[in-house]
């Protein structure tokens, strides 16, 4: 028997998150480092997944296979591919820097024991988030996917509703019913998402008799799935509705600036850089995978939508006062970019589209994480309330300029190479819808400054003049964030070598190929013409 190590990966931050919560309340400190030592022992077994997988070989590997509930066809069936691989590795690889930058979001405000805020739970749910969104990338059992895409809702309400940002402008009543209100509003979106969705899991199994997507791969191959053109849509579209809440796609997106207003920071990143991945995940692998006449069927409408995303998100972006929506606006726009290189269905844009999922994990966690620094020190979300932070606190101006760069996708770093595949992608077949796709980043440019200028440059303002600058524990979170933008924006082939072979998969499920740029094609006539 093969060693289990998909399962052990995703185990590993469930049992740290158990052992994190049964910590006598009087152990905070010693709760954050086993939190934190969790967080890295699943790093390493994600590195090690990501060594022993292969790019050339079979498309899902390291699998494991057992029987659940076989009544209903219901299987433990995990594998992964490139595009699991390389989302794996960024979730395992974001957590820990996302308990160090929480480390003192969950201490207690007052020494009287009626205000302690459960510091324990804090680090717990973080670590139980983590292991759900794992096995969510590992798992190719429809229904064991369906499980775990629905469970992490639970842990994410509890950290958004009960361990929400200090910085608030209002009274801690007003504070306390906005997370409320934030958490309710993410909980509920999500769960119409899914009860749409299981509506939809339910009515696979009853046209292909199991969950197993590789067997219902196999069985369209072989062409021994009767799947009737309508029933095909129907279904497809309670899967991408499901996920395009999950993105967010504009116009079920209303959630996620709330909640990333009202979360702290840490937990910010969570959920665009993490959770919401899961959606975009989700498209490539089963919307696409089980439903390729209807995914190729609604492609003109998402690209509509993704396009509105873009140019949408980028537009209230420019009109933020506060920090921390305007970086959940600029998110919307990004998944826009993620979802229009989905369904742009070349090589490129997918390839791009996987690219971005994990570079804009890393310039986001970089630009919020910094951002929460700056919020914790002055007390404010505000913009209009900093001015000349750079002046007092180099460093911290530095890496938020970096971060913000890496948003805007400046040559160099990470995102401009997956930004860049995913317009090429996306012009090869859609021309029209490049051409406009590139407005989001002229207005990314000019949210992205407009935010720098306005915080860090100008007069020195009172309330900062005695800011500090970034301490140690913070130097650390951010400095790999900023060395890993810049690698990968010099040098992604280490990321592509394992995502292309993936993406081939996915266009082959579709039945599409890259179209011929037109000059190629003419010069060959031409020469035949000779």
């Amino acid at each position: 028997m093969n060693f289990p190590l998909l399962t052990v990966t995703a185990a590993v931050p469930a049992v740290g998150a158990i052992l994190t919560a049964a910590v006598p309340a009087a152990r905070r400190t010693a709760a954050k480092w086993l939190a934190l030592f969790f967080s890295l022992a699943t790093l390493a077994l994600a590195v090690l997944v990501a060594v022993r997988f292969e790019p050339g070989g079979d498309r899902y590997q390291l699998t494991e296979s057992h029987s659940w509930i076989a009544d209903f066809g219901v299987r433990y069936e995990l594998g992964v591919d490139g595009i699991g691989v390389v989302l794996i590795a960024l979730t395992a690889l974001l957590i820990p820097f996302v308990i160090a930058a929480g480390w003192h979001d969950a201490d207690p405000l007052e020494t009287h024991s009626s205000r302690w805020r459960p510091t324990q739970g804090f680090f717990a749910l973080i670590l139980l988030v983590e292991a759900m969104v794992i096995i969510s990338f590992e798992a190719t059992d429809v229904f064991l996917f369906y499980i775990f895409f629905e469970a992490m809702l639970i842990p994410m309400y509890f950290l958004i509703g009960g361990f929400g940002d200090r910085a608030h402008s209002g009274s801690d009543e007003n504070a306390a019913a906005q997370r409320s209100y934030a958490a309710v509003k993410f909980l509920l979106y999500n769960l119409v998402g899914g009860l749409i969705m299981l509506a939809a899991v339910i009515g696979l199994y009853v046209v292909a008799g199991n969950f197993s997507l590789q067997e219902i791969a196999a069985a369209r191959a072989a062409g021994t799935l009767d799947m009737a053109t309508n029933t095909e849509r129907w279904l497809f579209l309670g899967f991408f509705f499901a996920f395009a809440v999950k993105a967010p796609l504009w116009p079920l997106h209303t959630w996620l600036p709330n909640a990333m207003g009202e979360a702290t920071a840490p937990v910010a990143v969570l959920i665009t850089a993490v959770v919401d991945k899961v959606g975009t995940f989700a498209m490539l692998r089963f919307c696409l995978g089980l439903f390729p006449e209807a995914s190729k069927w609604a492609t003109p409408v998402i690209l509509v939508l993704a396009l509105i995303s873009i140019v949408y998100g980028a537009l209230v972006a420019c009109g933020q006062r506060d920090i921390k929506r305007l970086v959940a606006y600029a998110s919307i726009s990004h998944f826009g970019f993620i979802i229009l290189g989905i369904f742009a269905m070349t090589s490129q844009g997918q390839s791009g589209a996987t690219l971005y999922m994990v570079n804009h994990g890393l310039s986001t966690a970089a630009l919020m994480l910094v951002a929460g620094f700056l919020i914790s020190r002055r007390g404010s979300r505000l913009i209009a309330d900093y001015g000349g932070v750079q002046k007092v606190a180099p460093v911290l101006a530095g890496t938020f300029l970096i971060g913000g760069l890496a948003t805007l996708s400046l040559p160099g770093l990470a995102p401009f190479v997956s930004e860049f595949l995913v317009l090429v992608g996306t012009f090869a077949r859609y021309p029209v819808v490049g051409i406009i796709a590139t407005f989001g980043i002229v207005l990314a440019a000019l949210y992205t400054l407009v935010l720098y200028q306005r915080t860090m440059t100008g007069p020195v303002k009172e309330e900062v003049r005695t800011m500090p600058d970034l301490r140690l524990r913070e130097v650390l979170v951010v400095a790999p964030l900023i060395a890993l933008l810049i690698g990968l924006g010099v040098y992604p082939k280490v990321l592509t070598d394992i995502v292309n072979p993936a993406v081939k998969h996915t266009m082959s499920d579709v039945k599409q190929t890259d179209p011929k740029p037109e000059v190629a094609v003419e010069a060959k006539n031409g020469e035949a013409a000779k």
